[in-house]
């Protein structure tokens, strides 16, 4: 499991540090800068949740396949999943050009923050293919077993990202004075956009030149098999519509806050990146679980796989106690990292009091649900989280800030309840139902 979890933790970290160094650069232009940024990513995530329905589906087909032994349905179904995620993203792309605009007046009647929104947005929704084709390449990897090559992708596309957000986006470079681009907000865009690209180009290198028996071929790339793609969309779809409901009542979440002033958006975009990163262990956890659950299952080993959850879910458990400590500690001093606006750090240290804690709760659920997506069933995945946020977390904002018009702790408090009622969900599924029986190959 640590074979497989440390790879993948290494290079998501790299990934969240570009995240968090694009936040820091960004930060240096404006926190209505990270206003905007935390919009646009707002938007994009939903239209994001097709990349995660495709990569869902792919989890539990290529290790079940690996499993197996069958080398050519494995080279088969990444062929598959790269370019069918091409052809979504090309679709989703062409409609977000158009809707984004609107979207972001919709949200806030800030003009800087909708400027910085639509420059920085615009560049990445149209190079939206490769960011979603990028992802495959690393799921592809880890699930026959190569996670260290998902690893060297992910690490290098995140450095030249995080050397190029300071060269695009000022005239002159700080610390280091030589001359920049000066394109300002969307240089940080157009960084992300030259680094994933390189990502893309590495990733399939690796993937053509042909890695443990498994090699996928140009000629895959420009043929969709239907039987597969239907798969590729169906399997994961309860997952994706979990994470639509989710996104979406993140969504909503955004509207809230800009009811008490663009310093909340600007507080929920360092808050987002702060979990994420504290997450990055959890989540290199997840993957290695999700791929061993759905080898031993191709293998029809059930004890083993439920094993692994089990060892997955007390590690993580250990390592995000120590992180939300951690978190809680040196809470102001982290946003004063991002900003040097005393409200966003004033607002962001009394919310992380109520949102860092509920980590815990986090890891149970989403630990637990990695045995499922090893299985290919992700319903209950969808079940808890559509309830959690639309029959907890909204309706509890709607009454509060809405109706009564409390003070902004319920908004805190609305994330704790959510997760917490979201864990229960996902425990009681996951002891109470025959999961390990499930097979999607």
């Amino acid at each position: 499991m640590f074979k497989l979890a440390l790879p993948s933790i290494v290079g998501s970290v790299m990934q969240s540090m570009y995240d968090i160094v694009d936040l820091f650069w960004i930060g240096r232009l404006s926190s209505k800068a990270i206003a905007g940024v935390t919009l646009f990513s707002t938007i994009f995530w939903i239209v994001e949740i097709l990349n995660e329905i495709i990569g869902t589906s792919s989890v539990s087909m290529i290790s079940q396949s690996y499993g197996k032994g069958d080398k050519k349905l494995t080279s088969k179904i990444i062929e598959q999943t790269l370019i069918f995620k091409g052809f979504v993203a090309v679709l989703a792309s062409a409609i977000l050009l158009v809707v984004l605009k609107p979207l972001m007046n919709f949200y806030t009647k800030d003009t800087e923050v909708v400027k910085a929104a639509i420059d920085y947005g615009y560049i990445r929704v149209f190079f939206m293919f490769a960011f979603f084709m990028t992802y495959s390449t690393f799921t592809a990897l880890r699930n026959i077993g190569s996670a260290h090559l998902a690893m060297v992708n992910m690490v290098t596309g995140s450095i030249v990202n995080i050397f190029l957000d300071p060269i695009f986006m000022f005239d002159r470079v700080p610390f280091i004075n030589i001359r920049g681009f000066n394109l300002g907000i969307s240089g940080a865009a157009w960084a992300t956009v030259v680094s994933t690209f390189i990502s893309l180009g590495l990733g399939l290198f690796f993937l053509f030149r042909g890695v443990k028996d498994v090699k996928i071929s140009l000629k895959g790339l420009f043929v969709l098999d239907w039987k597969i793609d239907a798969k590729l969309m169906t399997i994961g779809l309860p997952t994706g519509g979990e994470m639509l409901l989710r996104t979406l009542s993140y969504a909503f979440l955004i509207k809230f806050a800009s009811g008490f002033g663009s310093e909340y958006i600007s507080t929920i975009g360092i808050l987002e990146r702060i979990i994420g990163f504290s997450n990055i262990p959890i989540f290199g956890l997840s993957m290695a679980t999700s791929t061993l659950v759905g080898f031993f299952l191709g293998k029809d080993d059930e004890k083993e796989a439920k094993n692994i959850v089990f060892v997955s879910l007390l590690y993580g458990l250990l390592i995000i106690s120590i992180a939300v400590v951690v978190l809680i500690t040196l809470r102001s001093n982290i946003y004063l990292f991002f900003t040097n606006d005393m409200n966003v750090i004033r607002i962001g240290s009394q919310g992380s009091l109520i949102v860092v804690p509920t980590l815990l709760f986090t890891t149970v659920s989403w630990l637990l649900s990695s045995g499922f997506f090893g299985a290919g069933l992700t319903i209950f995945t969808f079940i808890s989280s559509f309830l959690s946020r639309w029959a907890i977390m909204i309706p509890y904002l709607f009454i509060t800030v809405s109706i009564l018009k409390l003070s902004a702790i319920n908004f805190w408090l609305s994330f704790m309840m959510a997760e917490l009622f979201e864990m229960f969900l996902v425990l009681y599924f996951f002891m109470k139902y025959p999961w390990t029986k499930k097979r999607v190959v």
